[in-house]
């Protein structure tokens, strides 16, 4: 598992700084130079402080993007200049509780916004960053805010928002407008039937507020990837949902289904909701055969190869981030694990798939 906070060293006075790493010549007043390397100790000089990290080499942070918290003598990865998979955690606090959640909400908000804005003047030319909770749009207004300085600073960077679609206005219509090209939307639902997603996501009336505001982004013209979880409350109803999807929601980018993450809440309810996609894929290829049909783009998130009958897995993304993705045993000898997701890194062979073996 790839750490994205390292042990770090530093004066305790100091204020929390973001640095972006830089073992050669510094590129500018913000980049922390390597001044001293040791065995499993690397020290750096910045504007705002030294410091030392811990345990990583050189060439595995250099470019990234750190948050140095001087208190917890701890360095956050940011942004690791090598990866496609960064993301900012805007809040833990959300407004639903969904039962197969890998991030529980927490009642505490710590506002981060004016690191993250630093952090992203530094990151690499043409990055997506993506922006993830809890809610982050229980923050609209700081949230925006930073997103427009963001690009007000970088014409290259997007950004990829995942929310759960509860609190977007009217009134957001010109923003979104004016910003459509450079932001992806990730909602999630769950089901046609607004009982079993409202249950799903412990909010009643949920459906109805998301497929309200799914209008709303149509009319602005919002990039939209819709997420639905494949679980045993839903399963039964893939093929009913794409048809909805596909009726009422036609410009979304991408309809995305997913696996569950062991972890969080999805942990907890594992037994319950986890759906064995590896032993019974009859639904899930029913659902994709009408998207496709009606030639709307479809893709699977978090499903290793082998889960997927050879017809569909042209469809099957490496949607893992890399810091939380590990493969099996079984997969050493695997002729497709270069394009395979694998699986998370708290997966379980005991209680997951039943069909997963080398191809």
């Amino acid at each position: 598992m790839i750490p994205l906070r390292l042990k770090s060293e530093c004066d305790r006075s100091l204020a929390p700084f973001v640095v972006r790493i830089a073992t050669g010549e510094p590129q500018g007043s913000s980049d922390a130079q390597l001044v001293i390397e040791e065995p499993n100790r690397l020290g750096f000089q910045a504007t705002d402080g030294d410091f030392h990290i811990h345990n990583i080499a050189p060439t595995e942070i250099d470019g990234d993007v750190l948050l140095v918290d001087p208190r917890r003598q701890i360095a956050h990865r940011l942004i690791r200049a090598g990866s496609p998979h960064n993301t900012f955690l805007i809040t833990e606090q959300c407004d639903q509780l969904c039962v197969m959640c890998s991030q529980p909400p927490k009642a505490h908000h710590e506002d981060m916004f004016a690191y993250f804005l630093a952090a992203a003047r530094l990151a690499p030319t043409g990055t997506c960053i993506g922006l993830s909770g809890g809610e982050p749009l229980l923050h609209k207004k700081e949230l925006f805010d930073f997103i427009e300085a963001s690009f007000a600073d970088r014409d290259d960077l997007s950004f990829h928002i995942l929310t759960n679609g509860q609190h977007f206005e009217r009134d957001d219509l010109p923003w979104l407008r004016k910003h459509r090209s450079r932001l992806l939307w990730g909602i999630p639902i769950y089901s046609d039937d607004p009982s079993i997603h409202d249950d799903i996501v412990g909010k009643p009336g949920a459906f109805a507020q998301l497929t309200q505001n799914l209008s709303l982004m149509g009319l602005a013209g919002a990039a939209v990837e819709l997420r639905t979880v494949v679980m045993t409350p839903n399963v039964a109803g893939l093929t009913m949902l794409a048809d909805f999807i596909s009726r009422h929601i036609p410009f979304a980018t991408t309809w995305a289904i997913m696996q569950m993450e062991r972890i969080g809440y999805g942990r907890m309810n594992w037994a319950r909701c986890f759906f064995d996609s590896s032993v019974d894929f009859k639904e899930l290829g029913s659902a994709i055969d009408l998207m496709r049909a009606r030639n709307q783009d479809i893709a699977l998130y978090n499903f290793p190869l082998c889960t997927v009958p050879p017809a569909y897995r042209q469809y099957a993304a490496q949607s893992i981030s890399d810091w939380k993705q590990k493969y099996l045993a079984a997969c050493a000898t695997c002729q497709l694990r270069s394009r395979c997701s694998g699986v998370f890194e708290w997966y379980r062979m005991e209680d997951g798939f039943m069909e997963i073996h080398s191809q």
